[in-house]
């Protein structure tokens, strides 16, 4: 019975064509702004004749958020699809843990590009890195364009999992007061 209950409150919660159509719109924007984020990352590279050429496949974290932003694409498209023909859309909790997997994976590689960008711009004089913009500029801001899409990502996948925990947890009772259970005993 407990299952019955479930299928009927998710599948009513998704027949919200608001809250569906805000999911999907979503879902959708992430496939493009990753793609982007990748294309760009992947492009960007600029040579000096002094210090040699940059590109993304030297820096650890930049390969990182490439990843990320590939699984994010196709997690979205997926998700997508699978709204669209409505397989998994009677199991809420899945979408639940995958957004917020998601999520976090997309803070993590934004951390890391932010403290790489923080560091190319800034360098560290206590252990004699010097800033590394003045040199590789187009590659700076390359990277710059980059972090501010993938953090439209990170905004997209906030609201996902604000709009897949409501799915899942409007499926429970909410919890008794102190008020109601005095009634009950009364």
């Amino acid at each position: 019975m407990s299952s019955n209950i479930e299928d009927d409150t998710t599948s009513s919660n998704n027949h919200n064509p608001v809250l569906k159509f805000l999911d999907c719109s979503l879902r959708l924007s992430v496939v493009p702004l990753s793609a982007a984020t990748i294309c760009l990352t992947v492009t960007n590279k600029e040579d000096d004749s002094m210090y040699g050429e940059v590109k993304f496949s030297n820096v650890l974290g930049l390969k990182y958020m490439v990843c990320i932003s590939a699984i994010c694409a196709g997690y979205a498209f997926l998700a997508v699809v699978a709204s669209c023909i409505g397989c998994l859309v009677t199991k809420a909790w899945l979408f639940f843990v995958s957004d917020q997997i998601i999520a976090y994976l997309v803070v993590t590689s934004g951390a890391a590009v932010m403290e790489i960008v923080y560091l190319a711009y800034n360098g560290d004089q206590k252990i004699t890195w010097s800033e590394a913009c003045g040199t590789y500029g187009k590659f700076c801001n390359g990277m710059k364009v980059a972090l501010i899409l993938h953090a439209l990502v990170l905004c997209c996948f906030i609201v996902l999992a604000v709009i897949s925990a409501y799915r899942v947890f409007s499926l429970f009772e909410p919890p008794f007061s102190s008020e109601d259970v005095q009634e009950e005993r009364t």
